[in-house]
């Protein structure tokens, strides 16, 4: 039930954080780190458990930065949002950390071939990659 919960909280402060924003209001965004999970109508196991294993981990260690708007996930669907899928050039389910620094400048991480491996039969592993990467971003 506690788990259930935080998922509810992560998924409203998502809403809250990164819910209809238009493209310019995403182009301002200043020392930030976007998570976000692109996926497909139909999922297996493996896609299943990288949303689940994120959220739990953005739930767990980043709720206040999430709250502040400095981390942020979003669950993309593919056909909904296809333009945001051009862009990042994504045809497939996919992970990636947009890191917007001081300036507004974004880069982005592709972590989709090591979340794809581990979210299921690594998970402890996986949170612990993830966590690295999102503290890098949000402490630059």
């Amino acid at each position: 039930m506690k788990r259930l919960m935080v998922l509810c909280i992560v998924g409203l402060a998502c809403v809250a954080c990164c819910g209809g924003k238009s493209k310019a209001e995403e182009q301002t965004k200043v020392d930030a780190v976007e998570v976000l999970y692109f996926h497909g109508t139909q999922r297996c196991a493996s896609c299943v458990a990288v949303e689940k294993e994120t959220k739990a981990l953005l739930g767990a260690q980043y709720g206040e930065l999430m709250e502040q708007g400095r981390v942020c996930f979003r669950a993309i669907d593919l056909i909904e949002e296809e333009a945001l899928a051009d862009e990042y050039e994504v045809v497939w389910s996919s992970l990636l950390l947009v890191d917007y620094d001081a300036q507004g400048k974004k880069s982005v991480t592709d972590l989709t071939d090591f979340a794809f491996l581990n979210a299921k039969t690594a998970p402890e592993r996986f949170r612990e990659e993830l966590s690295k990467h999102i503290n890098r971003m949000v402490n630059n």
